[in-house]
């Protein structure tokens, strides 16, 4: 009698775009990776800028953007409201500051999980500290979709540090490793650390993972099942990576069965950054940095952000960076000052 037929773990391939398509309750994903040059004395790039639309430079241009920001690479004060921002920063820093007045310098694989809520301005800025070498900056900023009874909820920010980030290292037969990052979820009785309580992540039956995935040269993992119902994405960003019998190149990202295990093969060193979560499923508008769940919402959130900017900006300059002498921390709204461990 013939056995049964194993299913095909992959729903279907796309490839990578600027920003990476996601599936609800994740709103987009941007995979920022720039070779900055050395820093000069006002933490900004030394080099010629002549070329570049400055203010709204995306092109590239010698492996590297200035995005919004004229002085120093970055996004300069901009507000949002109703969703969560989750910047992984794989390598370089990222200068925060925000209108609750809290600050933050943080990177080398440490996250920042900010619940816009009910409205927030905030800056991020990418400043060039090493004045005798480049300054790469590699992050994933993810933007999670809030529920409509949270899209009001009061803004927040956590910070996860590298030291403390949950990692799951398995070995396979071969002795080749593959190491799990987790940023949020549960690998078998690891958990992630706690998301912001408004979080969609944070209900228990929202079944939402964010692992970053790094395997040896031939490595092998099986991919734990998630729940019938949630939505699954696995994105190879380096080498690649064969799932169930199909090679998945880098740039490309594969749509998962949620309930099966996965079993997972590096061709060469390969890297993937995994998005799972039980959809919301409620409407989504989206307008510029403001998601709401109807065009008369998004109609008001620009009519409280002319009214009150959302709390308004305390930071003398739309682009501020923090000295260069200061090392990671998060200086939050009340005043206290968390550094990593």
């Amino acid at each position: 009698m013939a056995g049964t037929p194993t299913r095909n773990p992959i729903l279907a391939t796309h490839p990578l775009g600027f920003p990476w398509k996601t599936l609800d309750p994740f709103l987009f994903c941007v995979h920022h990776d720039d070779r900055y040059p050395r820093g000069d004395e006002r933490l900004g790039p030394v080099a010629s800028l002549a070329g570049r639309e400055l203010g709204m430079d995306f092109a590239g241009k010698d492996g590297w953007r200035m995005y919004h920001g004229r002085v120093v690479p970055g996004f300069p004060q901009h507000p949002h409201r109703g969703f969560e921002t989750v910047t992984v920063v794989r390598s370089g820093r990222v200068d925060h500051s925000d209108s609750m007045g809290a600050a933050a310098r943080y990177g080398g694989g440490d996250v920042q999980w900010l619940t816009a809520g009910k409205g927030i301005l905030h800056a991020e800025m990418f400043p060039l500290l090493h004045r005798d070498r480049d300054n790469p900056l590699e992050l994933f900023q993810i933007w999670l979709n809030l529920p409509a009874r949270d899209k009001f909820a009061e803004p927040h920010f956590t910070m996860f540090w590298d030291e403390q980030i949950p990692r799951v290292e398995a070995s396979d037969e071969a002795g080749k490793k593959t190491v799990v990052t987790m940023t949020a979820g549960t690998i078998g009785d690891r958990k992630a650390l706690a998301p912001p309580p408004a979080s969609w992540a944070s209900r228990p039956e929202s079944d939402l993972a964010i692992w970053q995935i790094a395997m040896q040269a031939d490595a092998r993992w099986t991919l734990p099942s998630a729940k019938a119902g949630t939505n699954r994405m696995l994105y190879v960003f380096k080498g690649a990576i064969t799932v169930g019998g199909v090679t998945v190149q880098a740039g490309t990202a594969a749509q998962l069965v949620p309930d099966l295990e996965v079993g997972l093969a590096a061709v060469g060193e390969a890297e993937a950054l995994v998005l799972q979560g039980r959809p919301i499923g409620e409407p989504v508008v989206q307008y510029g940095p403001f998601v709401m769940n109807s065009e008369a919402e998004i109609r008001q959130a620009y009519a409280d952000f002319r009214r009150t900017q959302f709390g308004g900006w305390p930071w003398d300059r739309d682009d501020p960076v923090h000295p260069i002498s200061e090392d990671r921390f998060a200086r939050h709204a009340d005043g206290k000052v968390d550094k990593p461990t």
